[in-house]
């Protein structure tokens, strides 16, 4: 089954995260990872949800999603121009022998060194996964004491925007209150 990338534009509000994951388990469908912060629209939050699924699996999943009260907008990013990110933070082990090595990988996937002392060092990664996977295979062999991964954040490019529209653009007031009467009825 195929990774698929949704991002989302939601009503920031209590309660929004739980319907939107109990959707998912609901239905028995897993969220590999999932990252939610503020959006650009006062009052919305950007959601961008990684899970798996084929074609069909995908499209029932965004028209229930889209049947929620508090979404405002559904995009699957999958197959289109995207920008994606993940950050890392990687506690290592580490002594005067291996210190400077260490030092090195950082270097090499620009990686931010944002913590260290006697016996460890913290690194901050940020990339696609497969970057972060390569980084956290890298200092493994040094001893890896703790990790910290976020989920993966998604935009679309521009370009990709013109076919797809972009999970913040402005829904249409008609389509917001439809799903308000809906709720109330409910």
């Amino acid at each position: 089954m195929a990774r698929h990338t949704i991002s989302m534009v939601v009503e920031n509000r209590f309660g929004v995260l739980a319907r939107i994951s109990g959707l998912f388990s609901g239905r028995g469908f897993n969220i590999d990872s999932i990252a939610v912060g503020e959006a650009a629209e006062p009052g919305t939050a950007r959601m961008t949800i990684v899970t798996q699924g084929d074609e069909m699996i995908i499209e029932q999943i965004i028209k229930q999603l889209n049947r929620l009260v508090d979404v405002i907008r559904v995009v699957d990013l999958t197959g289109e121009n995207f920008i994606n990110r993940e950050l890392a933070l990687i506690k290592v082990n580490a002594n005067q022998s291996t210190r400077q090595e260490l030092v090195q990988i950082a270097e090499i996937f620009k990686a931010k060194i944002v913590d260290i002392n006697q016996k460890t060092i913290m690194l901050e990664a940020t990339g696609n996964e497969d970057k972060i996977d390569a980084v956290i295979s890298m200092v493994r062999p040094f001893g890896v004491r703790e990790i910290a991964r976020t989920g993966r954040v998604a935009l679309a490019r521009e370009s990709a925007s013109k076919d797809t529209p972009s999970p913040e653009a402005p829904q249409p007031v008609w389509e917001r209150e439809r799903k308000q009467i809906t709720a109330d009825l409910a």
